[in-house]
């Protein structure tokens, strides 16, 4: 919180002071038995008292036509957002963006507003603000992450001007210039063969039960994740039994899952994902880890049944250890997988950004913007005219203990899977 170290008395009625993180003085001034602070902008003493005897008659002049507002601290007002916010969210009728504003009100400008009446918030204060929040990001946020803090911003001022706590004209600009977008960190086919091997070695070495099944469910969520594209999160977490379904023909079998639950299902709605042919052994161990399924149960537990919060912090320290951690494009993360997936797609050639963007999700502007580096290579061939012959990077292979299949036996397992969702509503 802001301290006053400076004060100079002008009148009964104005004074400027100075506060612990500002080297600017800000003026009080008095008006029909109300106390109201405004920056003065300025650093010198007497150009401030100049700048506080203007401020007094602008305050005046208000006053006499009615059309002075008793401005709130912020704090006061961004709590009264975040609780309708809440409130929303409690009756279900919120937003995942709202839980993203109450996320920054709280870490970011509650912190560094505080008591700071909303009225005194001008484009210096916001200088002020941006540089501080640099200090804690460790680095220029991304235009996205600004966008959304001046979304969450603006809704503290839009609370402010509808309670007369500040003027329409008085809401300053929010800034937007934030840093280039980057590409997307990924990994090589190879890549993944190490980091799936780390989580393997991971597994094997574990000394308690809980973290051997924690690094179990692992494999079998990256296998998910680099396959289908679905976002690791909210998304991977909601799937149910219930949600993949199947086409089978002979031998052959087709994965479909429902996406209902996530980053834009708010909006776009649920979405059906076809996922590549590699997830079948994942399928397969986790249909043996859980023979007494239903429909409703989450797919991603751990074989005792209970959930986990650790998936991430795992595979963080999975390809730690294999020294994959950094990559040319950033970090990587589990959510790399699904960047994972849509590289390999697009290296291939053989589907189109469009089909792909509503395959994972998002718009084709956001996979040109993010992608761009891959798209010369979904044309290799055409532009080099030379045709290498390599087929489109594929995922892993899990490594299982289980019987060698064969075109017969699956067969008879995929109308076992048919019937199995017939009579209980999941494979």
């Amino acid at each position: 919180m802001s301290k006053q170290v400076e004060r100079h008395n002008i009148s009964d009625e104005l004074y400027i002071y100075k506060q612990d993180n500002s080297k600017r003085w800000y003026a009080r001034i008095k008006v029909i038995d109300k106390w109201h602070a405004k920056a003065t902008k300025q650093t010198e003493k007497e150009k401030a008292i100049g700048m506080a005897y203007r401020l007094q008659m602008e305050y005046q002049f208000m006053a006499d036509r009615n059309i002075l507002v008793s401005s709130k601290r912020f704090r006061d007002v961004a709590e009264k957002v975040i609780s309708t916010m809440q409130e929303a969210l409690d009756n279900g009728t919120g937003t995942l963006n709202d839980k993203t504003y109450i996320q920054l009100l709280h870490k970011y400008h509650i912190p560094f507003f505080d008591r700071t009446y909303i009225t005194s918030i001008d484009a210096e204060k916001l200088r002020e603000f941006n540089k501080w929040r640099v200090e804690q990001f460790k680095r220029v946020p991304a235009k996205s992450t600004l966008l959304n803090h001046n979304a969450a911003m603006q809704l503290v001022f839009k609370e402010a001007v509808e309670n007369k706590w500040m003027l329409a004209a008085q809401v300053p600009s929010l800034s937007t210039k934030g840093a280039e977008s980057q590409r997307r960190a990924h990994f090589s086919p190879e890549e993944y063969d190490k980091a799936f091997d780390a989580v393997y070695q991971l597994e094997q070495n574990s000394s308690k039960k809980k973290t051997r099944l924690i690094r179990e469910l692992l494999k079998d969520y990256m296998e998910f994740a680099v396959n289908t594209g679905i976002r690791p999160g909210t998304e991977m977490e909601g799937l149910t039994w219930g949600d993949i379904h199947i086409d089978t023909n002979e031998h052959n079998v087709i994965f479909y899952i429902t996406v209902t639950k996530g980053k834009t299902v708010k909006h776009t709605g649920t979405r059906e994902v076809v996922c590549r042919d590699e997830i079948f052994s994942s399928v397969q161990e986790l249909r043996e880890r859980f023979p007494d399924r239903k429909p409703s149960d989450k797919l991603f537990r751990l074989a005792d049944g209970s959930t986990t919060n650790e998936l991430s912090r795992t595979f963080d320290k999975a390809i730690s250890e294999a020294k994959l951690k950094s990559s040319p494009q950033g970090v990587r993360t589990l959510y790399s997988l699904r960047h994972t997936y849509i590289t390999w797609q697009l290296m291939s050639g053989n589907v189109s950004m469009e089909v792909l963007a509503k395959q994972c999700g998002t718009s084709i502007a956001m996979i040109e913007q993010h992608y761009s580096h891959v798209t010369p290579k979904m044309y290799s061939k055409e532009l080099s005219g030379v045709d290498l012959g390599k087929n489109a990077p594929k995922a892993k292979v899990k490594k299982t203990s289980g019987m060698k299949q064969n075109e017969a036996r699956l067969s008879e397992l995929f109308k076992e899977w048919q019937a199995n969702y017939k009579q209980h509503g999941c494979i």
